[in-house]
């Protein structure tokens, strides 16, 4: 039987959403490794939108779920109606959404609050001993909810690596394209453009990551 992957997104673009080539790469590796997925997202708004050119604040905002919605090609769920039961993987891409609008830790650091339907899909797969997965930056959302878990930012500045590990968690120091494995907590993450330079870099670590996965669940 296929794995089925829940992927969640935080909107559309790395400087306040989904980091798209992290996000597609996610989706690519799946499939091209035998497995299914759905994606996720909240339905609130994002903390605020960037112009991608300019790098500077738009005065209007945008949904999350409606922002995801243009990566998903409209094939999306809001994330309120995730189910842990039917699903075997858990996976959060990186960009700054998943620090700004999973969670506030972009704003209040290491005393930030996860959304409630970001904590509940953590949780709730957990409890169920299945596997959850993130990449890039999208680990911190998995030190803050779940004690006594090992993951990796790659190489960060030590204050990153002092925040997860100050959140009861354990940080692994990996390079580019590595897999952090805890075997026992069945949680997976990889670097992604925490380090790497090129899209490739990005799909090479993100298919070891869903193979890693596969090995284990299979």
């Amino acid at each position: 039987m296929e794995t089925k992957f829940a992927i969640v997104l935080s909107g559309c673009g790395v400087y306040d959403g989904s980091e798209i080539h992290e996000a597609v790469a996610s989706m690519l590796a799946v499939k091209k490794n035998g497995g299914s997925y759905q994606i996720f997202a909240q339905n609130t708004e994002q903390l605020h939108t960037i112009n991608h050119v300019t790098g500077e604040t738009a005065k209007q905002n945008r949904n999350v779920l409606e922002e995801s919605a243009r990566i998903a090609r409209g094939k999306i769920k809001p994330l309120s109606e995730f189910d842990a039961d039917y699903f075997d993987v858990l996976l959060f891409p990186g960009g700054s959404g998943a620090v700004k609008n999973l969670c506030n830790y972009a704003v209040k650091g290491r005393n930030c609050d996860v959304n409630l339907d970001v904590e509940k899909a953590i949780k709730s797969m957990f409890e169920r001993k299945k596997i959850i997965a993130a990449i890039c930056i999208a680990p911190v959302l998995l030190a803050r909810v779940l004690k006594n878990i090992a993951v990796t930012l790659g190489n960060p500045d030590e204050s990153l690596i002092a925040d997860v590990n100050d959140f009861g968690a354990t940080h692994v120091v990996k390079n580019t394209t590595d897999v952090c494995i805890d075997i026992e907590n069945r949680i997976f993450t990889t670097p992604a453009y925490m380090l790497a330079t090129s899209i490739s870099e990005v799909f090479t670590g993100i298919d070891n990551l869903v193979k890693e996965i596969l090995k284990t669940k299979n």
